[in-house]
């Protein structure tokens, strides 16, 4: 069958996320036969070099041997048990070497089936620990603006891109917002000033409102969905002394930039903080399964263990959670981090993407070009004005561009990323911005290879 085959057939029936279905009368489908390392194959014979991790997700590639190997043996032993009473070896194994690999005091693992799960799990377990300490009137939350958690209504409690929360603003407890370090548009030698400065604003909100706040949730290091927007570990710092100071907790949100990302393995590292609640998902299963887990602090976990109050242990429960073979692929992952030695591997190939932002920061459509370890990012802008303009549909544009040559990027709006699985080479990193370079100037001069409609935007 051809792609305009399973196309039809999936547009049948198939309701997509995070899209505008009517836009796929004029951004076709690209229905996916098989995957390979780095490609992604159609039904027609044509590839794409998947610059994403698929959504951030497949840290190394597709169809990694070792984990198929690993996944292959596990389910003819294992695939799926509860996990309320039972237990197995793959989820002791996996909580144990998370442990190992956690900042200070992160002593237990609570597993859910994504990363809003784990955002609700945390958003929850903050604020019944204060209930259990008959501290009732600490039920409210702080994040920052653009910040995003996740879309399930309590992770929509604490998101600030109304693309996602605005239509379901009735249904939502909204936390306190204060405005972030964003560092976009400054040298890096100029990051650590302006988020002390910036630091005020958090400093001042916590001081104000810390009698109601059960935690702080933030992105360490990289807002993601806002536009990758970037700062520097000094407000992760000031951040953790401030809670500590006011008595609240600290939720770090690590599932888009965990397990390597940034740098080192958790973002949090670089700061040199613990926080109370760390969230994990994306990259924990290497793009195979769906799972996620809330790191807690020891010192958390004893407010719920209670010999004789049942309603003070935590009753939340998923069907899947723990489940047996999403916990080997995540065990059979964390071995390549090991047996490849990732996190210099990942600074060396970052160091060639930096070689080659900086040439791509030329152009006059290239703005605001950051990175943060394995994050590349930058704003597609009028050349003259520097300036944005959303009904342009430059992101759209160049992802079309894109993947004509066989690169997958998908912007967000007008701010373009690359985020590449681990695996990447060094001639994969140069056809990556060879496409790029071509693909800017594309969409930047408003060039239309297939004369469609550029009224599309990709969120």
């Amino acid at each position: 069958m051809s792609n305009a085959d399973w196309m039809q057939r999936d547009l049948a029936h198939v309701w997509h996320p995070c899209t505008q279905m009517h836009d796929h009368e004029h951004l076709p489908l690209i229905p996916i036969r098989s995957a390979q390392g780095l490609w992604l194959h159609d039904f027609e014979g044509r590839r794409y070099l998947d610059a994403i991790s698929s959504w951030w997700v497949n840290i190394f590639g597709h169809g990694h041997p070792d984990i198929n190997a690993a996944l292959k043996a596990q389910i003819d032993e294992l695939s799926h048990i509860m996990i309320a009473g039972f237990t197995h070896a793959p989820l002791v194994e996996l909580s144990e070497r998370l442990v190992a690999l956690a900042p200070a005091g992160l002593q237990r693992c609570f597993y859910a089936d994504n990363g809003a799960a784990a955002v609700e799990v945390a958003l929850k377990m903050s604020q019944h620990a204060w209930r259990n300490q008959g501290r009732e009137q600490k039920h409210r939350f702080l994040s920052l603006r653009h910040a995003y958690h996740g879309e399930t209504l309590g992770a929509l409690g604490v998101t600030d891109i109304p693309l996602f929360s605005s239509t379901y603003a009735p249904l939502l407890q909204a936390s306190l917002r204060v405005d972030g370090p964003d560092c976009r548009g400054l040298p890096v030698a100029q990051w650590e000033a302006h988020c002390r400065q910036a630091f005020v604003r958090m400093e001042q909100a916590l001081a104000e409102h810390a009698d109601e706040l059960a935690a702080v949730i933030i992105e360490p290091l990289v807002q993601g969905a806002a536009g990758m927007l970037m700062y520097h570990p000094v407000y992760l710092q000031l951040l953790r002394a401030a809670c500590d100071r006011h008595q609240v907790h600290l939720i770090c949100d690590e599932i888009a930039v965990g397990f390597g990302r940034t740098g080192t393995f958790f973002a949090c590292e670089q700061a040199q903080i613990s926080p109370d609640f760390l969230c994990l998902s994306k990259a924990l299963t290497a793009g195979y399964l769906p799972m996620s887990v809330v790191m807690v602090q020891e010192s958390i976990y004893q407010l719920f263990y209670d010999r004789y109050e049942t309603l003070k242990g935590f009753l939340h429960s998923h069907s899947y959670t723990g489940n047996a073979l999403a916990a080997r692929a995540a065990l059979a992952s964390l071995d390549l981090f090991s047996s490849m030695d990732i996190l210099a591997r990942n600074r060396r190939q970052a160091a060639r993407m930096a070689a080659h932002g900086k040439q791509l920061s030329s152009s006059p459509h290239v703005h605001q070009l950051r990175q943060c370890g394995m994050i590349l990012a930058f704003e597609l802008v009028d050349a003259e004005q520097k300036a944005y303009d959303w009904r342009q549909r430059r992101g759209l544009l160049l992802h079309r561009a894109a993947r004509e040559r066989e690169l997958l990027v998908r912007p967000i709006g007008d701010t373009v990323y690359i985020m590449p699985p681990y695996i990447v080479e060094d001639d994969d990193i140069d056809r990556i911005f060879a496409v790029l370079e071509t693909s800017v100037a594309i969409a930047c001069a408003g060039q239309r290879s297939d004369g469609a409609d550029t009224s599309i935007a990709l969120p």
